[in-house]
């Protein structure tokens, strides 16, 4: 019987979080408690990639870690930021994120509508005469690198941040007494091993977002209990209600 659930997410800023009605409805306790955290790069650091900022008259931000960042290292780097440099978000509320470092009134911004990069790339082409900059993550793919060189778009990525272990205090390891664990990338899982690393599984159930997510608990030797998304259940809120509701009967 499942009754208490940890989330390795923070917990969700709006009490409509369909999270509280599965608290509610199948009577759990859920736990939020991230696995991971993002810490930036020092600026010895960055400059070990020999990146100058103001070579680049636009900025691409896929996230609000990667906004943050750019601006920190700028600052720590003594860089000016030009009023015309121009700013490419994946969707409107990254953008309006930028408002926390600079009059977003006066700036140069572009979003895109659905959150996925593939979609940002058309108004990046139609200003095809910018230099930009990719502020990413430590954990990265070359598949943004690519798009951009298929567009011939003159582009350079770099690292600005990195993803780590949100380590558990003694305390926690001690109280761990869960019934199920829900983890939404392969670095939380990492996580879980670098913590506990006699981890048992027994009958603490393991549920995942997405297939890196999953083969990273299979790659671990751990069993999988529920996998998300499927085609009835494209969240995992949705997957986790039809498990505890199977697990009811």
């Amino acid at each position: 019987m499942v009754k208490k659930i940890l989330v390795s997410q923070p917990k969700p800023a709006s009490e409509k979080s369909p999270y509280f009605d599965i608290a509610s409805r199948f009577d759990v306790e859920l736990v939020f408690r991230p696995f991971i955290k993002v810490e930036g790069l020092t600026s010895k650091e960055f400059r070990q990639q020999k990146v100058n900022i103001s070579d680049y008259t636009a900025i691409v931000f896929t996230s609000r870690h990667a906004i943050d960042n750019f601006f920190k290292l700028a600052k720590e780097l003594r860089v000016t930021i030009p009023e015309d440099l121009k700013y490419f978000c994946i969707t409107e509320t990254i953008s309006l994120y930028i408002q926390k470092y600079v009059q977003y009134r006066k700036r140069k911004v572009f979003f895109g509508d659905t959150g996925k990069i593939e979609d940002l790339v058309p108004l990046m082409v139609k200003h095809k005469t910018e230099r930009y900059l990719v502020p990413m993550s430590d954990v990265h793919n070359d598949s943004l690198s690519n798009m951009l060189d298929s567009k011939k778009l003159n582009h350079r990525e770099c690292v600005m941040y990195r993803t780590v272990s949100n380590d558990f205090t003694e305390e926690e390891v001690a109280t761990f007494d869960y019934d199920m664990l829900v983890f939404f990338s392969p670095a939380g899982v990492n996580s879980l091993i670098k913590n506990f690393p006699n981890f048992d599984q027994g009958k603490i159930a393991i549920a995942t977002f997405g297939p890196s997510t999953a083969k990273a608990v299979r790659d671990a030797g751990l069993r999988l209990d529920l996998e998300a998304p499927s085609d009835k259940y494209p969240s995992m809120t949705g997957a986790l209600q039809h498990y505890l509701l199977m697990n009811e009967e």
